[in-house]
């Protein structure tokens, strides 16, 4: 797993390693074990994921940004299966020196990369016809 900064502190691209051959491919969508040990340390806490919701939106589907609220604040790990989406995390943390700004990662089903996007971030995704 491949673990890639971006300009806001929070927001990470994920890029699982990909096992390729005339088969196919196999990779490992989620490690805690892995995630504990490259990401924990650019993060400075960690992170326990307990649940995972997937998600289908018709093409042209915009759903808008949302978030939680404390005490209900989720952190996210956002990939795409199939087709393409355009996710966009926008850092809500009032006090941020990066207060406005914003994230955007192209993620499709042919590559395996995910976003990771902390707690306190709206987040917002359009699903766009690239096939």
């Amino acid at each position: 797993m491949e673990v890639i900064q971006t300009n806001i502190p929070g927001i990470l691209i994920i890029e699982p390693g990909v096992f390729k051959d005339s088969r196919g491919y196999f990779f490992e969508s989620f490690s805690q074990r892995e995630f504990d040990q490259k990401v924990t340390p650019i993060l400075g806490h960690s992170i326990n994921f307990v649940h995972d919701n997937e998600s289908m939106s018709s093409y042209g589907v915009m759903r808008g940004l949302h978030y939680q609220r404390m005490p209900y604040t989720q952190s996210k790990l956002v990939r795409c299966v199939k087709g393409a989406v355009l996710d966009v995390a926008v850092d809500i943390r009032k006090g941020s020196p990066t207060f406005g700004q914003h994230v955007s990662c192209l993620l499709t089903g042919r590559d395996e990369e995910g976003v990771k996007i902390a707690e306190e971030f709206a987040k917002e995704s359009a699903i766009k016809n690239l096939l």
